[in-house]
């Protein structure tokens, strides 16, 4: 059946991150992927979860998050067994995170499953689009590559990186598959421009699908060290020897993304191969994004109830209240986020600022703010 879960895909969801560019929504103790910020009743990570199950089936979707953070995605994902969230004892970046997936995936089931690692903080619209991707992108992982899903650029970004498509690969049951021909990451604008005019690139969002026992394969090549202490650790996963073995392991791990790990390399040496999603995506990677999706009309978005916020010549202003009245007057595409410790008052156009905001109280010695 087309719409049938297919038995040998798992889904693998990295839920890290503090998303410090929606702060102070987004806490490094509550980030934005355990956050509502849709206003669609669901987490971000909720979403994502949603959106995978038709297509992995009960039982095949794990979580790697935080160890700060495991207790919080157990509670919203109460369908996940207690051994599919996978908590990480410190941050070690991408590689660390989907490498352990792959290596307790490998461990229980086999080296032959295929992965699709999907980011927990993403919004994804068209969702019949998004299936009918993965299933060409599991299609074309079980010929051997490494597959990524390439975003449909809509306007030059120097915020992501790009995938630059090659040949078609004239599979089957992947008609729209190409090689890749390389990775470029966030370019200037004037080289982004040019990229979106060939027709040729399209938005690298992290979205990785590939057989287990391949990804690993490769990063025994790339990085051995790292190779052999996830395998150790994902060797006793399901054991009581786990605490034990990382924090003998863990700290030693080499801290990389995946993106430079394994998918420039491997797509150097010709093993990678892209689907295009045409479907509806954002990264929600600040507030002027947040402000797109929550758009109802020209005066604005607000995040919270609408009954206590007043916009006056403020059109497009994005406002986000816990319940307290905003009012926001003569102040076109303003920010004002206001929760019970922190307010923040920006612009759209200022809205990757945040970032210098959240590091400024840090250095001012104000944890308790992130």
């Amino acid at each position: 059946m087309p719409d049938a879960p297919l038995s040998d895909f798992h889904a693998v969801v990295p839920a890290g991150g503090a998303g410090t560019r929606l702060w102070p929504l987004s806490r490094a103790g509550h980030p934005k992927f355990l956050l509502d910020l849709t206003g669609s009743g669901r987490s971000l990570l909720q979403a994502t979860v949603d959106r995978l199950v038709p297509l992995t089936g009960p039982g095949h979707v794990l979580v790697v998050t935080g160890a700060r953070h495991a207790a919080a995605v157990a509670a919203q994902l109460p369908g996940l067994a207690d051994g599919d969230v996978l908590a990480e004892p410190s941050p070690r970046d991408s590689m660390a995170a989907i490498g352990l997936a792959a290596a307790v995936l490998a461990h229980r089931h086999g080296p032959d499953v295929v992965l699709g690692s999907f980011a927990a903080d993403h919004v994804i619209t068209e969702l019949p689009v998004f299936e009918a991707t993965v299933r060409e992108a599991v299609a074309v992982a079980r010929t051997g590559k490494v597959v990524t899903v390439g975003i449909r650029a809509t306007e030059p970004s120097t915020g992501f990186g790009y995938v630059r498509s090659g040949a078609p690969l004239d599979l089957a049951d992947a008609p729209h598959a190409h090689h890749v021909a390389g990775f470029t990451e966030k370019p200037d604008a004037q080289t982004a421009a040019e990229y979106l005019a060939t027709g040729e690139y399209s938005w690298n969002a992290g979205m990785f699908v590939v057989r287990v026992g391949v990804l690993l394969d490769h990063l025994a090549a790339q990085l051995p060290a790292l190779h052999d202490g996830l395998r150790a650790i994902a060797e006793v996963w399901d054991t009581p020897e786990r605490a034990a073995r990382l924090a003998d392991v863990w700290p030693g791990l080499t801290r990389i993304a995946i993106d430079h790990a394994i998918a420039e390399p491997v797509a150097a040496a010709g093993g990678m191969a892209v689907v295009p999603g045409a479907f509806g995506w954002d990264d929600v990677g600040d507030f002027a994004s947040l402000g797109t999706l929550l758009d109802t009309g020209a005066d604005g978005a607000t995040l919270g109830e609408a009954a206590h916020v007043l916009r006056l010549a403020s059109d497009g202003a994005v406002v986000a209240t816990g319940g307290r009245t905003v009012t926001v007057v003569g102040v076109p595409d303003a920010v004002v986020v206001d929760t019970p410790d922190a307010v923040l008052v920006t612009t759209r156009a200022h809205a990757q600022d945040v970032k210098q905001a959240v590091d400024a109280w840090r250095e001012r010695g104000r944890d308790d703010l992130l």
